[in-house]
């Protein structure tokens, strides 16, 4: 896996998080990019959408007190 495929990966699920893709961005990652690099990418775009919410609650929470 290059470099320039993981980079393109995350894109790709990031954009996918936001549900905003365009058939024609789709199709070329669809072309080009593995399912592996889109399973990995996406499970730790999860994570780091997780670990961030976790972060704000804790945040707030100082704040509260």
């Amino acid at each position: 896996m290059s470099k320039k495929g993981n980079v393109r990966a995350a894109f790709a699920v990031l954009w996918g998080f936001f549900g905003v893709r365009k058939r024609r961005d789709y199709d070329a990652d669809a072309q080009s990019l593995t399912q592996a690099q889109i399973i990995i990418a996406g499970l730790i775009g999860g994570v780091v959408f997780v670990l961030t919410l976790l972060l704000a609650v804790y945040l707030v929470l100082q704040f509260v007190k």
